[in-house]
């Protein structure tokens, strides 16, 4: 459940981010979050690869 964690983290606080951006349209929040969603990207994929690597090596 480590890597749940990590994802609700890392989507938390970006909280802030998105309503700078949005609400008040806050161009560097804007590519606050931009970063933070590519960082959520790469974390989706290594999780992705872990749990496929996880589940070919005990099946």
């Amino acid at each position: 459940m480590n890597r749940f964690s990590e994802i609700k983290d890392l989507v938390l606080g970006m909280e802030s981010d998105f309503e700078k951006f949005y609400d008040k349209k806050n161009q560097a929040a804007g590519t606050r979050v931009r970063k933070g969603m590519q960082d959520l990207k790469n974390l989706a994929q290594d999780i992705r690869k872990e749990v496929q690597d996880i589940k070919n090596t005990e099946g």
